[in-house]
C-alpha cells in the first residue's frame, strides 16, 4: 500500500512533489519527513524560518525562564541555606544581556533549521505562500505546482476587542519576549500558559503582578487539583494578585514613566463595570488564532470555522464544517485548531506526508503530552480529573487515581525541591493510563514517559513492574505507577 517514490516519476505536470506552506515547527517536521520519503519537496517561509515557536515562542521564552529562574534562585536566601550556601552582596541582573540571551538562542535555532532544510535539498522560497488553484501555489509573481499541498501557516496572538496594543506598555508574548523593560506593576491578562510563565519571568526580576482572568478560577484549563496547587506554590508566595471573573473590557496604553495603562475591567456574567486598574505594563496573554487570512483559501472554495482550517483525522483538508475533503490539500499545526502546541504540528506534519504516501496514519492526541515551563513546572497528559469522571460515567467504568509525592523522593528532597505531586488516573478494569497530570521539578521531562505508555497502551501493573532508576526523580511516577495496583514503593 506504499505509493512509490515520486522521484522516480516525476512529470512536466507539476514542480514539487509536496509544497508546505509556512516553515514553523510543523512545516519543518514535514519538509524533514518528506525528504526522508523521496519527495521533492518546496517550502514557502514568508522570511519566518521557525515561525512563532523558534522566533517568538517556545524556544526565546524558555531563555527568559533559564535566566530569570537563576536570579530567582540566587535571591532565596531560605533555600541556598538549606545547602550551607551563603551569598553576600546583592545579586543583580542586566535586562540587555538576558534578553539577548533569549534572542541569539532564537537566532541560533532558526539557522540550525534552515541549514537541516537545505542539506536535505528542501527548495526553500523566502515569499508567503498564497492558494490560486487547484495544485497551485503562488509566492511572489511566480505560481508553482505540487502534486500535494500541506498548509502550515500556524498562529498569532489574539487581542479581545477593546484592548489597545500598542506593542510598548501593552502587549502580547510576541513582543514581551524582547525583554524591553521590566515593570514595576504589570497585569496579565489570562491565566493560561503563556500568562503563568511570564508571572514566573517577571516576578524572578522583580515586578509585581495581578492577573485578570475571565474564568471563575485561575488556570481554567488545568487539571483543578493542579491548579489549586500551582496557586498555593507559584501564585501566592509570590505576592501575585488575581481578579476573576472578569474581562478586560477596555485596555489604555500609557507613557513609561508619565502615564499609566489604565485596564477597566466588567463582570463576565453581568458585563456591568466593577473595578479599574492603573498598571505600569499590561501583557495579553488570551491565546491565539489562525494565520489563515491571507492564504488564499476562498480560491478553492475552503470555509473556515473561526479561521480555522478544518480537516478529517488525517489531517486532510474539509471545504467547511463536516463537508468534504478537498483533494490533495493537508492542513497542520495551530491552523486547523485540533491541539495548538509545536509538537502536536510536528506530529500533524508527519502523519500528513505519510498519509500522502500511501500509509495511513492518524495522531492519537490523547498521548500528545503539554508542558508549562514554571519553577516548578507543570506537565500533563490524557484527560484532567474532571474530564476523566464524565468519560468514565459515559463509558461504564470505574476511574482509578494515584499519587506520587515529590517530597517522598530522595532527589527532589536532595535538590530541596519536595513540593508537587504526580497523579496518574486510569481505567480500573482495563488498567491503561487516561491521564496524568505532574507538578515538580523537572515536570517537563517526566511526563514523557507517561505520554509514551499511553500511546503504546502500557497499563498501570506493567509500568509498576518496569524498573526505574535510583535516586531520580521518576521514582515519583514509580510510586504512583504501584499505588495505582495496591504495590509500595520504597
Amino acid at each position: 500500500n506504499q505509493r512509490p517514490n515520486f522521484m522516480t516519476m516525476q512529470s512536466d505536470e507539476f514542480d514539487y512533489d509536496l509544497i508546505i506552506v509556512g516553515c514553523g515547527v510543523g512545516g519543518h517536521g514535514a519538509a524533514l519527513h518528506a525528504r526522508s520519503c523521496g519527495l521533492k519537496t518546496a517550502v514557502f517561509s514568508g522570511k519566518d524560518v521557525g515561525g512563532t515557536c523558534v522566533n517568538r515562542g517556545c524556544v526565546p521564552s524558555k531563555a527568559l525562564l533559564a535566566a530569570s529562574g537563576r536570579v530567582r534562585e540566587m535571591k532565596n536566601e531560605h533555600h541556598l541555606n538549606s545547602f550551607g550556601i551563603k551569598v553576600d552582596g546583592n545579586i543583580s541582573y542586566n535586562r540587555e544581556a538576558v534578553a539577548n540571551h533569549a534572542k541569539n538562542l532564537a537566532n541560533k535555532v532558526k539557522g540550525n533549521l534552515e541549514a537541516s532544510l537545505k542539506g536535505l535539498g528542501v527548495e526553500l522560497i523566502e515569499e508567503f505562500g498564497v492558494l490560486v488553484g487547484k495544485n497551485e501555489v503562488k509566492g511572489g509573481d511566480k505560481v508553482y505546482r505540487a502534486r500535494d499541498i500541506i498548509l502550515a501557516p500556524g498562529s498569532v496572538p489574539f487581542v479581545p476587542p477593546g484592548i489597545q496594543v500598542d506593542d510598548k506598555t501593552v502587549f502580547t508574548s510576541d513582543w514581551g519576549l524582547k525583554l524591553e523593560f521590566v515593570p514595576q506593576y504589570a497585569a496579565i491578562v489570562g491565566s493560561g500558559y503563556i500568562g503563568l510563565e511570564f508571572s514566573d519571568v517577571y516576578t524572578a526580576l522583580g515586578a509585581e503582578i495581578t492577573f485578570i482572568e475571565a474564568m471563575p478560577n485561575l488556570m481554567p484549563t488545568f487539571d483543578r487539583e493542579i491548579a489549586k496547587l500551582a496557586e498555593r506554590i507559584l501564585i501566592k508566595p509570590r505576592g501575585i494578585d488575581y481578579r476573576l471573573n472578569v474581562f478586560a473590557s477596555e485596555v489604555i496604553p500609557g507613557i513609561p514613566g508619565e502615564r499609566p495603562v489604565t485596564i477597566k475591567m466588567i463582570d463576565a456574567t453581568t458585563k456591568e463595570h466593577v473595578e479599574t486598574l492603573e498598571v505600569d505594563a499590561c501583557m495579553v496573554a488570551t491565546g491565539r488564532a489562525p494565520n489563515t487570512k491571507n492564504l488564499g483559501l476562498e480560491n478553492l472554495n475552503i470555509e473556515t470555522n473561526r479561521g480555522f482550517v478544518q480537516v478529517n483525522e488525517k489531517m486532510q483538508v474539509l471545504n467547511r464544517v463536516g463537508g468534504d475533503v478537498v483533494p490533495n490539500v493537508y492542513c497542520i499545526g495551530d491552523a486547523n485548531g485540533i491541539m495548538m502546541l509545536a509538537h502536536a504540528a510536528s506530529a500533524h506534519g508527519v502523519s500528513a506526508v505519510e498519509n500522502i504516501c500511501g500509509r495511513e496514519s492518524v495522531v492519537d492526541h490523547l498521548a500528545v503530552p503539554a508542558a508549562c515551563f514554571t519553577h516548578p513546572e507543570i506537565a500533563m497528559v490524557g484527560m484532567t480529573e474532571e474530564q476523566a469522571k464524565l468519560d468514565a460515567e459515559k463509558n461504564h467504568y470505574e476511574l482509578g487515581k494515584s499519587v506520587g509525592h515529590f517530597r517522598a523522593n530522595s532527589k527532589a528532597l536532595a535538590e530541596a525541591e519536595g513540593d508537587g505531586i504526580a497523579k496518574v488516573l486510569f481505567n480500573k478494569t482495563t488498567e491503561k493510563i487516561v491521564g496524568v497530570h505532574i507538578l515538580g521539578i523537572h515536570a517537563a521531562d517526566l511526563i514523557q514517559e507517561c505520554s509514551n505508555a499511553m500511546a503504546a497502551g502500557t497499563t498501570v501493573r506493567e509500568l509498576s513492574m518496569m524498573v526505574h532508576t535510583h535516586p531520580t526523580l521518576c521514582e515519583v511516577l514509580d510510586d504512583a505507577f504501584k499505588g495505582a495496583v495496591g504495590r509500595t514503593a520504597h
